[in-house]
């Protein structure tokens, strides 16, 4: 985050016009450093009009070249950067008119660096830079401005790719400004620190400086909170997360336009593009890009103008065709003005363009140039990809998966550093095309191995549940906000019910929300990874069950079917069919919910259920049954069909049916042992909780047990740490965009996902008996995102929960009946397709886990 540079006035005339002049420039240079670059200029050009013309006073001389050196900064942000080095030129030439200029001069070459280093131009920015300190250095400058050299210095050695000497120049600053307290340039210099992390691939450290520097803005300076958006959002695209990214960027961009700050809207609307090509949002790309490209080239920003024309090019490359040479000669001007690393995307993209048209790539692969050390893992990922794909052109798959092999142990190195379950999830979109391109591979080979196709499977699909999870660390602050959120959510909802206005709560929970995941981003880091499972390690654990791992490659579903120690793959089908019958059936089965549905309904929409149950199973299961026979499954799905009903299919019914993320997340949950007390929640609302919960007393008569009053998230968090089984009878929501925050609705309000993924141990066994909290957002490389998932990546073993809506009533029956089969001996996934048999079409649960 830039800084400008200020300096005590001490005015030795009483004349009226340097009075005003002084306090204009006061407030100009205010509005500046806050963020308010248009009010500064009209401040600032009002002081200069107050001051007498031709004066040669050393105090009237030094005010204006003061107030031209933030002048200068203003109208290069909210004009052109040739205007603002105009301004400064003038300054410049003024000081040789004072007595003793030295201080002041270097602030104005320190004011020209900052300048340039915005417009892009970092390599003659950073020279002006070491010439600027040592002179501030010589002449004793005070605290203030010394910090505001040594900060603009450490922004631009980040842009310049060298995070050793940022980061010697930023803590600097920072023990300066402590020294003299300087809080609103120690907040500044915490964003920096969340650059030069953000530069080495440090995601989690960023995130956590610039959270810092979030609550300290919001106080000293709340114009500069969307400056540091842009910086937050581009930290989530690093990690894949372009929806979240997307959300802060329209925050800021609102804010920006009304403010008119040149360079920083820019940014804003290059990152948006970003976000929008990542997003698959080509025509969103485009335009952002446009904008940005545009706005960069009246500032005068050369360089950042042809970054923006590399992102709208890729946009225009994703939606049609476009020539390699575009490419190439947008390469060779990205290397003149020395974005080595973008010129190395920009030939990358070129030799993809070649290969998807057919052309000779050889002159093109070999002028990528070498990625930098600092280059992002998007940049790396693509780098990957575009060998692999001139290696199949070249006929050489073999080389093609080696690539696809380093590069997704690349990113796994990355996955490894990062805490937050959501984070986790989202590094898995820079591999999503590496990994589909070696699937692809290997069922292309004739014949397909169905090994080797599985273990694929394996390396690109679910990885978040390939970590044991770590012990949270307790954050205050996250547990306050929690808390805040909880309150928030029971204050809405009584609102709603109500008819009283809800937007200013809706927009405060928001803030709130978004304020828990950025914390639960840093706290800590994820977990432990666990090997990739390969086929052995799968079917000595298998026995005499069966795991069908599915596939969608091109359009077309197939399955890996792991039996008897052998492995097979079947082809399927299309897959927009059976996806499409899927959805049909859960829309039915919504329908078919309710308890009092009236008898005519009831038979009309079963009898649909019921076609569309069979159409999903004369797809998935019925061409595998010679193979799998009448052996219990283990099913590992892929994209839509983690939303199958899998007991409510014709084949299925009555049979043990386990759903798991991945074979690798199977057998690590195989491999759990759980003991401990049960947990029985009953939450309020529910016609049927109470009684629920008074029956499983009696299956379970040493259970802890929460209703009412009770039931609180604090105290259901604390029962359920360490737990071996619980069982929790609530309303619950699955909150599509942002599926952390699925709930269930406890006494005192929601209990997010979000919070049981930070449980110390959760409880081998968890029975969610509420509606749909078995959905997940399902993001790219099969990660999902849900009430179910968070448990299962915090370390549950077997999570019970409905995939569809699910009446009160049939609810209660299906869990009754399920932990009489537990108390029975039945294993989980047994005593659940048992449970479920009675009334399939209304009792969609799913045994997720092992």
């Amino acid at each position: 985050m830039p800084l400008l540079h200020d300096a005590d006035v001490t005015a030795a005339t009483s004349r009226a016009g340097v009075e005003s002049a002084t306090a204009l420039r006061g407030q100009g240079y205010r509005a500046a450093s806050a963020g308010r670059p248009a009010d500064a200029a009209k401040l600032l050009r009002a002081a200069l009009r107050e001051l007498p013309i031709g004066s040669g006073d050393p105090d009237v001389v030094a005010l204006r070249v003061r107030i031209l050196i933030t002048l200068a900064y203003a109208e290069a942000e909210t004009g052109s950067v040739p205007d603002g080095l105009a301004h400064l030129g003038t300054a410049h030439d003024l000081t040789a008119a004072l007595p003793d200029g030295s201080g002041l001069r270097a602030i104005v070459q320190d004011q020209r660096a900052l300048i340039l280093h915005r417009a892009g131009r970092t390599a003659e920015a950073l020279a002006l830079y070491d010439e600027s300190v040592a002179r501030m250095e010589a002449a004793g400058v005070d605290a203030a401005a010394l910090c505001t050299a040594l900060l603009n210095r450490g922004l631009t050695s980040i842009g310049f790719g060298r995070p050793e000497e940022a980061a010697a120049d930023v803590r600097r600053a920072i023990a300066l400004a402590e020294a003299d307290g300087l809080p609103l340039i120690k907040a500044k210099a915490c964003s920096n620190l969340g650059d030069i992390a953000l530069l080495t691939g440090d995601v989690p450290t960023a995130l956590r400086h610039y959270e810092d520097a979030d609550r300290a803005l919001r106080t000293l300076a709340p114009d500069l909170v969307p400056r540091l958006r842009i910086d937050q959002a581009r930290a989530m695209l690093t990690a894949g997360l372009a929806a979240e990214a997307a959300r802060y960027l329209d925050e800021a961009l609102a804010l920006l336009r009304r403010r008119r700050v040149g360079q920083d809207l820019a940014e804003a609307e290059l990152a948006r593009a970003a976000a929008a090509l990542l997003l698959g949002d080509h025509e969103a790309a485009v335009e952002f890009a446009g904008q940005a490209r545009r706005r960069f080239a009246r500032r005068g920003s050369g360089s950042w103008a042809e970054v923006a024309a590399l992102t709208r090019l890729r946009a225009e490359a994703a939606r049609s065709e476009v020539a390699p040479k575009r490419f190439e000669r947008l390469a060779d001007r990205l290397l003149d003005v020395g974005l080595v690393d973008e010129a190395a995307v920009a030939t990358m993209a070129a030799v993809r363009t070649a290969v998807r048209r057919g052309l000779p790539v050889d002159h093109l692969a070999a002028r990528v140039p070498a990625l930098t050390p600092t280059a992002p893992i998007d940049h790396v990922m693509l780098l990957r990809l575009c060998r692999a794909e001139v290696a199949v052109a070249s006929g050489d798959p073999g080389s093609a998966l080696v690539q696809a092999q380093l590069g997704l142990a690349e990113l796994g190195r990355v996955r490894d550093r990062v805490g937050g379950l959501d984070l986790v999830c989202g590094t898995a979109v820079h591999g999503r095309e590496l990994g589909e391109l070696a699937v692809g591979l290997v069922l292309a080979t004739v014949p397909p191995s169905p090994t080797e196709t599985f273990e694929w499977l394996e390396r690109t699909r679910a990885q978040v549940y390939r970590y044991e999870p770590l012990p949270a660390i307790d954050d205050p602050v996250l547990r306050r906000r929690m808390a805040e959120s909880r309150s928030l959510g029971r204050s809405l909802q009584q609102a709603r019910l109500e008819g009283r206005p809800v937007r200013e709560l809706e927009d405060r929970l928001d803030s709130v929300q978004q304020e828990v995941t950025r914390l639960g981003w840093h706290t800590s880091p994820w977990g432990r990874p666990r090997p990739v499972a390969k086929v052995p390690d799968v079917t000595s654990r298998l026995g005499a069950r069966a795991m069908v791992s599915f596939v969608c490659d091109a359009g077309a579903l197939s399955a890996v079917a792991l039996v008897d120690g052998g492995a097979t793959l079947h082809a399927l089908g299309p897959a927009a069919d059976v996806l499409e019958a899927t959805r049909q059936l859960h829309a039915d089965l919504d329908v078919l919910a309710p308890d009092h549905l009236a008898g005519a309904l009831a038979e009309t929409v079963a009898a649909s259920a019921a076609r569309r149950a069979a159409a999903v199973d004369a797809v998935l299961v019925q061409p595998l049954l010679p193979v799998l026979g009448s052996r219990d499954l283990v099913v590992v799905p892929t994209g839509g069909l983690y939303a199958v009903p899998w007991g409510v299919l014709p084949s299925l019914r009555g049979r043990s049916v386990v759903v798991s993320p991945s074979a690798t997340a199977w057998v690590s949950a195989a491999e759990a042992v759980r003991g401990g007390r049960m947990v029985l929640v009953g939450g309020p609302d529910l016609p049927e909780g109470s009684t629920e919960v008074e029956e499983l007393r009696a299956v379970y008569p040493d259970a802890v047990v929460l209703e009412g009053g009770e039931a609180t998230a604090d105290a259901v968090l604390e029962a359920l740490d360490g737990a071996g089984s619980a069982h929790i009878a609530a309303h619950g929501t699955h909150t599509a965009d942002n599926a952390l925050f699925s709930r269930l609705e406890l006494f005192d309000g929601p209990l997010f996902a979000h919070e049981v993924t930070r449980l110390e141990r959760c409880p081998g066994l968890v029975v969610l008996a509420s509606c749909e909290l078995a959905l997940s957002r399902i993001q790219p490389g099969d990660e999902a995102l849900g009430y179910a998932g968070a448990l299962l990546a915090g370390g549950s073993h077997t999570v019970v929960a409905a995939v569809s809506k699910v009446g009160d009533r049939a609810a209660a029956a299906t869990v009754s009946a399920f932990h009489a089969g537990l108390a029975a001996g039945a294993p989980a996934p047994l005593a659940l397709a048992r449970a479920v048999a009675a009334d399939p079409l209304r009792r969609p649960f799913v045994c997720f886990g092992s």
